[in-house]
């Protein structure tokens, strides 16, 4: 028998996306509005990150209906893009710079309510580095 320590395998769990999706439920259940709205706008970046990129030129198939169309088992379907752990990482360090830098110029401009919240959003996303 082999006594070397197993690693388990990575899961969709451990990963930041799953772990926010799961922290937003959370969230929504114990109205944090704060969290719920940061959680939200970064799975949003998340998503349209992974967006599958557009065309640059049109299919050349036809069909007799619709110009430019195609047909068949998954002509609906699109790929995703898949991101590296390092590009997770920086779009959340993206979002947590841009509310960091808002919350100073709400601050500057008096405004310590909306500083509060900005600044409360950009906590909770931290956990997720």
């Amino acid at each position: 028998m082999n006594d070397r320590p197993r690693t388990p395998p990575a899961t969709d769990a451990d990963t930041p996306r799953a772990r926010m999706r799961s922290d937003l439920v959370t969230a929504m259940r114990e109205r944090r509005r704060e969290t719920v709205s940061a959680l939200r706008t970064a799975l949003a970046a998340l998503d349209n990150a992974e967006a599958a990129p557009a065309p640059e030129t049109p299919n050349a198939t036809t069909n007799e209906h619709i110009a430019g169309s195609r047909s068949g088992v998954g002509s609906t379907e699109a790929p995703r893009r898949v991101l590296s752990a390092d590009r997770v990482r920086a779009l959340l360090n993206e979002q947590i710079e841009e509310r960091t830098i808002e919350a100073d110029r709400y601050e500057a401009h008096g405004r310590h309510d909306a500083a509060r919240r900005l600044r409360t959003e950009a906590d909770a996303l931290r956990p997720y580095l």
